[in-house]
């Protein structure tokens, strides 16, 4: 070859291995994009010291949703098939098992958390089989009201795992940190790692390996307004389980940790880099560490499992300041207890309502209702219960009670919804007076919740939850009976949808009311209340004013889905630092003296009123439908005792 030759060729070939060499090399797409919007939004970018380079490339395209039908199910054993998908760190597997199904045991190579979405399995854990179940929500009616469970457990890399599924098969959420290569094998991805490769230092994680828990009874913690999650972090990865409300936005911003989000309920518009994807049920997304994403939530909400590598440590702090308030109300080592069983005690126990705690004893109205909430004061007896369980009915037969109240002489007065009447009763079940009976010369409906203020004034809803199609009263209303006997309505009627539960504050300069149903098409009254306790400032005649929002109490999926606003609200207690507690559908829900979520209690069925008592009164009593339940606290409960 020439030297001229030599000279024109080399060269030339040289830029274009170049070339070749920088499109391999270059920058994705999104990534331009991408710096160009952390400019346009004055984004701060955060890199994470000490991150792995896995080498591994995910199946989900970054920033793009993608259907879970549109990944391939992979064949794992004989009656267990999965969706998989995977980030640069952290793998999911959607397992669907057959009745029985069994997956072989094996030792694990890498860290993994399985939840039980659906049915139940038997998991192998240290060596025995431990069962792990899922339950779904019961609408409540009259007889029924079941709350959701869903089991989960972490096993360390390196454990024996085995996996038999119950009868009706189950469903799986399983998250592994790092990746399992065997599962890549068997989904026949090519240019499989050599190894697997994990982060070093690991985080603080929440839980204890090899222990099961139910995911309801980890607390919601904000991230953000609008955004409350159940975290779950072990050591390298981080599972949430995040609820946005209806119409809430989030505006675009950035992590470092890599994310992966499938969508459960509701929907969204996800704004990923510069554009809007819709995401429902089902759907997933890959967003890489600094990619500028945001939400806008619809109409339903939207539930999310998010996972993130590594744990954020911003939600760790954020987990422990909500855990560090709950416990200063609720100890750390505080249990529910199951202290009655009414479907196996006698007298029996159907709707259990109104508790309170008088000279050692709780009392509370044993209400009988069927299935389509039909009433019969036949059925249904008041009940006084010792602090170890042990109870009998001091009436039966007789009344269809429900709110109950310390009165004077260590009497009761109580509401007897069926009977449309207020009355001071003795703890022998004799009615000693009737104290309110008519409103303008009409019967009242249904009295449903009571209190009583300092100076002998009685406050009472009636919510017009009583058997009679045509009521008395034009609408649904609050009292006020002064201690000279005069009644007062102290709302406008029907102005809260269903008023349920009421409280005063221990100065007695605050009245709290909740609304138990709202903007639901099967109920015949809409208000402006919806999921909120209201709050009222007290005149001295007792009467209210200034109408206010207190507190924003959850709605459960279910209600979202149907663009209700119902909680369920029904009986709350207070403490002497204000602190409320609400049985609701979803729980019993905390909120402190400014109105700010505090946690909540998981009951296995709808908590529909609560109560403080004890020698201390500091153990809080649930009742709920055939059971009564008690937990601990660090506050003082406050009562009201003339």
């Amino acid at each position: 070859m020439k030297p001229l030759m030599k000279k024109i060729i080399f060269p030339s070939l040289l830029a274009l291995i170049i070339i070749i060499l920088s499109q391999c090399t270059s920058t994705p797409e999104w990534q331009k994009k991408n710096s160009e919007l952390i400019k346009k939004y004055a984004l701060t970018v955060r890199q994470l010291p000490g991150l792995p380079k896995t080498k591994i490339v995910s199946n989900l395209e970054p920033g793009k949703v993608t259907g879970l039908n549109s990944i391939t199910s992979t064949y794992l054993y004989p009656g267990v098939d999965a969706k998989i998908y995977w980030g640069s760190g952290t793998m999911v597997g959607i397992l669907q098992l057959e009745p029985n199904a069994k997956i072989p045991e094996e030792v694990l190579p890498a860290d993994r958390f399985v939840f039980v979405l659906e049915g139940e399995i038997e998991q192998l854990i240290d060596g025995s089989n431990v069962t792990l179940i899922s339950r779904k929500r019961e609408e409540p009616d009259g007889t029924h009201s079941a709350t959701p469970r869903i089991d989960f457990v972490c096993l360390e890399k390196g454990s024996k795992n085995a996996i038999t599924a119950g009868p009706s098969g189950a469903k799986l959420f399983e998250v592994y940190s790092s990746v399992r290569l065997d599962y890549f094998q068997k989904a026949g991805v090519k240019n499989i790692p050599s190894k697997s490769v994990d982060i070093k230092e690991a985080m603080v994680s929440n839980i204890k390996p090899n222990t099961v828990y139910d995911l309801y009874d980890f607390q919601l913690t904000e991230l953000t307004a609008g955004a409350n999650s159940r975290l779950i972090t072990g050591k390298n990865t981080q599972v949430s389980f995040l609820s946005m409300d209806p119409g809430a936005v989030f505006e675009r911003h950035i992590h470092p940790e890599e994310q992966m989000m499938m969508v459960l309920r509701g929907g969204c518009d996800e704004m990923l880099l510069d554009g809007e994807q819709s995401m429902s049920k089902n759907d997933v997304a890959l967003i890489p560490g600094n990619m500028v994403h945001g939400a806008k939530v619809g109409p339903l909400g939207c539930d999310v499992i998010d996972i993130f590598w590594p744990a954020r440590t911003d939600y760790i702090e954020k987990e422990k300041a909500m855990m560090a308030a709950y416990h200063a109300i609720i100890p750390e080592d505080a249990k529910l207890e199951l202290l009655v069983d009414g479907t196996k005690t006698k007298p029996g126990l159907t709707f259990s309502e109104g508790p309170k705690w008088m000279n050692g004893k709780v009392y509370f109205s044993n209400m009988y209702f069927d299935q389509s909430w039909g009433a019969d004061p036949k059925k249904s007896s008041t009940v006084e219960m010792s602090p170890d369980g042990t109870y009998l009915n001091i009436t039966e037969g007789k009344m269809q009670t429900n709110g109950l109240y310390p009165y004077k002489n260590g009497n009761l007065i109580v509401c007897d919804m069926m009977g449309h009447r207020v009355v001071e009763m003795t703890t022998n079940g004799q009615v000693v007076k009737v104290l309110a009976d008519k409103y303008n010369g009409k019967s009242l409906d249904g009295p449903n919740d009571i209190i009583t203020d300092a100076k002998g004034g009685i406050y009472f809803t009636d919510p017009q939850f009583t058997m009679e199609p045509v009521k008395f009263q034009p609408g649904r209303c609050v009292y006020y009976l002064s201690p000279e006997g005069k009644l007062t309505r102290i709302v406008e009627p029907n102005a809260f949808a269903m008023p349920n539960g009421i409280i005063l504050s221990p100065d007695g300069k605050t009245l709290y009311i909740n609304n138990t149903y709202d903007d639901e098409t099967w109920y015949p009254v809409n208000s402006d209340k919806e999921n909120f306790l209201w709050a009222y400032d007290v005149n001295e005649d007792g009467t209210i004013k200034n109408g206010r929002q207190f507190a924003k109490l959850f709605l459960t999926e279910n209600v979202l889905d149907r663009k209700g606003k119902s909680t369920s609200a029904d009986g709350m207690a207070i403490d002497k630092m204000g602190n409320i507690y609400i049985g609701t559908y979803y729980g019993v829900q905390i909120f402190n003296s400014k109105g700010e979520y505090v946690g909540m209690i998981n009951v296995p069925s709808f908590p529909v009123s609560v109560c403080f008592g004890d020698a201390d009164m500091k153990t809080l009593y649930i009742v709920s439908y055939s059971w009564v339940y008690k937990i601990r606290t660090n506050m003082e409960g406050f009562v009201q005792y003339l």
